[in-house]
């Protein structure tokens, strides 16, 4: 395809800049996508089954969809979503398109809509444009196509030109879905589909039945949980067996950025009190439910512990680790209260890093074994604190926005904000963190074409030459990714 061939979506309006962003694309446009960390059910891959219809594949997992909905009084149920307590919800799959065609309209401007239609267009070939008097056209178009096999997962995979696609689990999973991608030559170390180690369901005390999830690692490792060498044996042994199974990376999603250690008696004795209590029982065998058995102070205190004892475990087995602190879990309650987690009731908090991080770069910022990539959804923090910190620390890596910042202009101010002090060698690519697996080759086409429109202007400004860009989208688009969260490596 010709520069003249490229379409103009996102790329600057002025024409001179314009006409090198097309350019400067097109050395990016057809780079294999590395897609090192987000929350795509390996089960859709290892059992390469059709997709279901449209309602089920597009609106009823995108929280992004959902949570707009709910803001304009449209609720979970009339679109599908399942109840925690097994309540009907809608499920007839044109009654449910047909409702979120007649609230297009609140999707205009935001990147959910852009995503979407580039998704009909580029993924499933339907150039008829969506709203809601063609929906029912739409839908028939696209329930057409998914009944073909060149649009089940695996042969999808292959039109995205996917090189690696990781997805996250807790300890607790058994990792037969991995397993089974494995044995399709599929999975396992240097594999297409790698699973990433996200244990943050072991370590919030905070987390209702925390306690009985301790004792199941116990039982799926054959390790005594109930101490806390036990438990950080166990924790070992299940990063070998992820490692095992393709990963190169651990994820922890905590409330803060918050690291530090406690004194080894003081660790033991709050992980052994706090699984105590939390296992209490009365005499008849009825569970104890006194309230939470760590306090925020103590479950805040074990967190920022447990992310050296993962950062001193990456020195010996290698994980890259991958820091998103920052958001508020569940804080629509009544929300989590009907439909449960990750429904669209999280909600950004303002996050600190320069003292929060300080003592993990204290003991691991220069040591070449290790490896952290740090995200944000405190735009502020980009400029302020994460671009010095990472261009100080070699061991520290700046992720990309993600989830609400995961937009156009938050890839544009993002780049303005890291590039004038971490440079571009001290960001971490692009990383898509989607559960919506048809999105996947959308999110990152507009980051490339972000990118693109950013270095331009660079160009066009006689600060970097034509050459130096074309190698450096190049680079952020495939190289990077690889080499920081070291993918693809058998």
């Amino acid at each position: 395809m010709g520069v003249t061939d490229v379409d103009d979506l996102l790329f600057p309006a002025e024409a001179r800049t314009r006409a090198i962003a097309r350019e400067l694309y097109t050395h990016a446009r057809n780079l294999p996508l590395i897609s090192p960390h987000g929350h795509v059910d390996p089960g859709i891959l290892a059992e390469d089954a059709p997709f279901p219809d449209p309602a089920r594949l597009i609106i009823v997992p995108d929280h992004y969809v959902t949570r707009m909905l709910l803001s304009q009084g449209v609720t979970p149920d009339r679109l599908g979503v399942p109840r925690v307590d097994g309540g009907p919800v809608e499920t007839d799959p044109r009654a449910i398109w047909r409702t979120f065609a007649q609230h297009w309209h609140l999707f205009r401007g935001t990147p959910s809509r852009l995503w979407l239609e580039q998704t009909f267009k580029t993924v499933f070939d339907i150039e008829t444009p969506f709203g809601p008097l063609t929906a029912d056209r739409v839908y028939d178009e696209l329930a057409a196509r998914l009944e073909q096999p060149e649009y089940r997962p695996r042969a999808l995979f292959g039109k995205f030109n996917l090189e690696v696609l990781a997805t996250t689990e807790s300890p607790l999973d058994d990792l037969s879905r991995h397993a089974k991608l494995a044995a399709d030559g599929w999975g396992g170390p240097g594999g297409r589909v790698i699973t990433t180690f996200r244990p943050d369901d072991l370590v919030d005390m905070d987390w209702p039945d925390w306690a009985a999830r301790v004792v199941r690692l116990g039982e799926i490792t054959g390790l005594d949980t109930s101490t806390y060498d036990g438990y950080l044996a166990a924790l070992r042994q299940r990063r070998l067996d992820f490692i095992a199974a393709g990963a190169t990376c651990s994820d922890h999603g905590h409330p803060t950025a918050a690291t530090g250690e406690l004194a080894p008696v003081d660790a033991q004795a709050l992980f052994e009190r706090v699984l105590r209590d939390g296992l209490a029982v009365t005499p008849d065998g009825t569970p104890v439910t006194s309230g939470p058995a760590a306090t925020p102070a103590e479950a805040e205190a074990f967190r920022a512990h447990m992310l050296m004892q993962f950062a001193r475990m990456s020195l010996d087995d290698g994980l890259v680790m991958q820091l998103h602190p920052g958001s508020s879990r569940n804080h629509n309650a009544a929300l989590f209260r009907t439909h449960g987690r990750d429904v669209g009731g999280d909600i950004p908090v303002a996050t600190e890093y320069t003292n929060a991080l300080r003592p993990l770069l204290d003991e691991f910022g220069h040591d070449p074994r290790f490896r952290v990539v740090v995200y944000t959804l405190d735009e502020y923090t980009f400029t302020r604190e994460l671009a010095p910190l990472a261009g100080g620390y070699p061991a520290m890596f700046v992720g990309a926005p993600w989830w609400f910042l995961d937009a156009p202009e938050a890839l544009r101010r993002w780049r303005e904000g890291v590039t004038e002090t971490a440079g571009f060698y001290n960001t971490a690519g692009f990383v898509d963190d989607t559960r919506a697996y048809c999105s996947i080759p959308v999110r990152h086409d507009v980051a490339r074409r972000v990118d693109a429109g950013f270095l331009a202007r660079l160009v066009a400004e006689h600060r970097l030459g034509l050459d130096e860009a074309a190698e450096t989208i190049a680079d952020l688009a495939y190289h990077l990714p690889k080499k920081i969260f070291r993918v693809g490596q058998s």
